[in-house]
């Protein structure tokens, strides 16, 4: 992994991506020194739940483990209406094997367990019978929390192989957002844990120890 690699996050798009699930993992890793990048199937524009409209950086076919420091999907109708959306899970398999991380939110963890990558690894959504649905093996593994990290195969633990994978449902932006940060070590626990409570709990009294030194 390059420096570069390093502090790059790549974010698929697809028509439909549920532009909120990340906007707090996004804005706040480009606050403290990352690189988001946008991935698309081609770099045709797409169009996303919220009526945005959003040039890819790069297509899929062009995306390498190698050069990110995560993969980051959303919720999007297509996750449940076809298989469109399949190039992305299988994009995530190459990244888990080559032992960088994943991120998945909402409907893109269907995509996941329908390519069996949350059979062997803790993981959450939406709710339990969601995930059912979609014929995957992976029952009793899920977990009911807001968001939850399965550790990889790289000396963070045992479970499943290759890198690390962050799953979380579809009202829980700010948690994802919270195992993201974790992950990457974008705070510390204490700025981590004041950072949550600020955007989750509405803490006032965190904003301080989030901008203290």
């Amino acid at each position: 992994m390059t420096s570069s690699s390093a502090t790059t996050v790549h974010l698929a798009v697809y028509d439909t991506f549920a532009d909120w699930e990340t906007g707090y993992a996004t804005a706040h890793l480009t606050q403290n020194g990352y690189t988001v990048r946008t991935v698309g199937l081609s770099r045709e524009p797409v169009t996303t739940m919220g009526g945005l409209r959003v040039q890819p950086d790069l297509t899929l076919d062009e995306l390498r483990p190698q050069d990110s420091a995560l993969l980051i999907l959303t919720g999007a109708a297509g996750w449940d209406t076809g298989d469109t959306l399949a190039p992305f899970a299988r994009a995530a398999r190459t990244f888990l094997d080559a032992g960088v991380p994943v991120a998945a939110i909402c409907g893109a963890t269907a995509g996941l367990a329908r390519e069996g990558l949350l059979d062997d690894r803790a993981h959450t959504s939406a709710v339990s019978f969601y995930l059912t649905a979609t014929g995957y093996a992976g029952g009793e593994r899920y977990v009911e929390v807001d968001a939850v990290t399965a550790p990889g195969a790289d000396g963070a633990g045992s479970e499943g192989a290759g890198g690390r994978l962050i799953t979380a449902g579809p009202t829980e932006p700010v948690a994802f957002a919270r195992e993201v940060f974790a992950l990457l070590g974008v705070y510390d626990e204490k700025k981590l844990d004041a950072w949550y409570r600020l955007f989750h709990d509405s803490d006032a009294s965190a904003y301080e120890v989030l901008q203290g030194e």
